[in-house]
């Protein structure tokens, strides 16, 4: 799969079921989610970052934040309540006229779209924070990679990025299908019997290879928690990845 599919089917996604698509259930399908619930998962998932990160000694507010793969904005608007400043990026037009739309920031928060596969509209050593959840999942595994050596690049010296890959699936039913199932026949499962709008790829990254490949670029992993996700049939891994050099 191709970047430019990946682009085509998530403006797809974010035209059709926008709040779903950025994160799936069930019973919200068609339009069901209600904004308030939908934002609070993002506080949800900043809060066990800022802890997580707190533990670590690390720091829990910011001057510049990018928000990677934005979707609708409910990271976005979460990280805005510990930032002067977020950026959110996606390549999805509808995506971020969603999250323009939903925005409670009082003007933290710009939406950009970049509909490349590298982040160069920013500039080197720029942000004090990158997170990412729920999207480099999506992609193929060198645009990931390329991905990962880029937000190093715009982090400032001594600053961390937070970050989520899948792993691996499970051995549940659907977990299998992904593990044994060529992609071709994934897309057509979705498509036609589950009915997306689009069709979403999953993409496996073992932990080392996200070590090694932040290790080229000039970072470290610091920690990182490796959970079985059973509602998605996937197990998911979260970095705290850090920039060598000094923060100033």
């Amino acid at each position: 799969m191709s970047f430019e599919e990946v682009k085509r089917d998530w403006t797809e996604l974010g035209a059709q079921d926008p709040l779903w698509a950025v994160h799936v259930a069930t019973d919200k399908r068609g339009g069901r989610w209600e904004v308030d619930d939908f934002l609070e998962l993002g506080r949800r998932d900043v809060a066990r970052a800022r802890d997580w990160l707190h533990g670590l000694g690390l720091p829990t507010k910011w001057s510049r934040v990018l928000d990677f793969g934005c979707g609708a904005g409910r990271l976005s608007q979460a990280l805005a309540e510990y930032a002067d400043e977020v950026v959110g990026v996606d390549v999805s037009v509808p995506m971020l006229e969603t999250a323009r739309a939903l925005d409670r920031s009082d003007g933290k928060c710009q939406f950009v779209l970049n509909e490349v596969p590298d982040l160069h509209v920013f500039t080197s050593n720029s942000f004090d924070l990158v997170y990412s959840e729920l999207v480099l999942q999506h992609l193929p595994a060198k645009v990931i990679a390329d991905y990962l050596g880029e937000f190093v690049r715009v982090l400032r010296p001594g600053a961390v990025a937070v970050l989520q890959c899948t792993t691996r699936p499970l051995w549940t039913l659907k977990g299998t299908i992904w593990r044994l199932a060529p992609y071709r026949m994934v897309r057509l499962g979705q498509k036609l019997v589950l009915r997306y709008p689009a069709p979403m790829r999953m993409t496996a990254l073992p932990p080392a290879k996200v070590a090694a490949v932040v290790s080229m670029h000039g970072a470290e992993v610091v920690a990182a928690i490796t959970t079985d996700e059973p509602e998605t049939h996937w197990q998911s891994s979260r970095y705290v990845i850090r920039k060598l050099g000094r923060h100033d």
